[in-house]
């Protein structure tokens, strides 16, 4: 289920996620795309995911489920570290600047993203009411920045070339769509940050030329998550879907690119859909039985999820 309000969409899933076998696209379909980008650019920047700091501009319903995911995968992957350590690797934006523990406006699931209001007041901002984009930028140095704020731009020259001043392979992901609200065109990310920016997008980009390299964007379309992850979780007849159920389809997409290779893309594309679709489904269905939630025994997995799999067959029609 998915286009249900901010409020609505969080409530629902933290109340029934426990009991029925359910999915939100918005939180958890766009949060396990996103992530598959993240893991295949942080393999390139050489930094574990737990070393790299993130920005959220826009921390709405999808920007907070992309945060939660990201932050379940470095309490996974982290040699020590903690719940209130990996929360505060993040710092989230909304309409009224950074989040901040002070300010009484924000959400029950947006809250845990709140920096402590002492944390802050060294920064050097012009507003410690409303501290923008460009304040967490010059003060936090965050190597990752993800915009889900649907305000087209909001990723400025300024902005991006700060974030490069600093960070080697700034990882930005201008999520928002349709285009005209991305929060930057590829073209500019690349050419702000000499061709070293690694980038995906919410909306379809065609390639980029820069510097005599063509550069291929990954487009993070929810498709690549949703259909793999109904396939594997249908399969074994799985109990619930879990958090670990959705990393695991985040993994195996991430696993499917090397963007290792200059201008390679961070995400498959669409037109192999149907393989990437069959490689999450297989890893969806193992994490559940490994959870002990798969009600179908995977006896041989492969050939199970390729038996489940819509076959687009069509009988001879002769017009008489």
């Amino acid at each position: 289920w998915e286009d249900f309000g901010t409020t609505n969409a969080h409530r629902m899933l933290t109340k029934y996620r426990d009991e029925i076998c359910t999915f939100n696209d918005d939180i958890q379909g766009t949060a396990a795309v996103v992530l598959a980008a993240i893991l295949a650019a942080v393999d390139v920047t050489g930094l574990a995911l737990d070393d790299h700091k993130v920005c959220v501009f826009g921390a709405g319903s999808a920007g907070v489920g992309i945060a939660n995911l990201v932050r379940d995968a470095m309490l996974r992957t982290g040699a020590s570290e903690t719940e209130e350590e990996a929360y505060s690797r993040f710092y989230a934006i909304g309409i009224n600047g950074l989040y901040v523990d002070d300010q009484p406006e924000l959400l029950p699931f947006q809250r845990p993203y709140a920096r402590r209001r002492p944390e802050v007041e060294h920064w050097a901002v012009a507003d410690p009411n409303h501290i923008t984009l460009e304040d967490v930028i010059r003060n936090a140095k965050p190597t990752i920045l993800i915009g889900t704020s649907t305000r087209g731009g909001a990723f400025s020259r300024p902005i991006v070339e700060e974030m490069a001043s600093y960070c080697a392979r700034p990882i930005i992901f201008p999520l928002s769509n349709p285009t005209s609200r991305a929060e930057a065109t590829p073209a500019d990310l690349l050419t702000w940050t000499d061709g070293r920016a690694l980038v995906a997008t919410g909306s379809p980009f065609g390639p980029v030329d820069y510097d005599g390299i063509r550069y291929q964007i990954a487009q993070a379309n929810n498709a690549l998550i949703f259909p793999g992850l109904g396939l594997g979780v249908a399969t074994c007849r799985a109990e619930r879907v879990t958090e670990g159920m959705i990393a695991a389809a985040a993994e195996a997409l991430a696993s499917m690119v090397n963007a290792y290779r200059q201008g390679a893309p961070l995400l498959p594309t669409m037109s192999d859909l149907r393989m990437v679709s069959a490689t999450v489904a297989v890893a969806v269905a193992k994490q559940a039985e490994r959870e002990g939630l798969a009600r179908e025994p995977l006896t041989d997995p492969i050939q199970q999820i390729y038996n489940r799999m819509w076959q687009p067959v069509y009988p001879p029609v002769e017009a008489i």
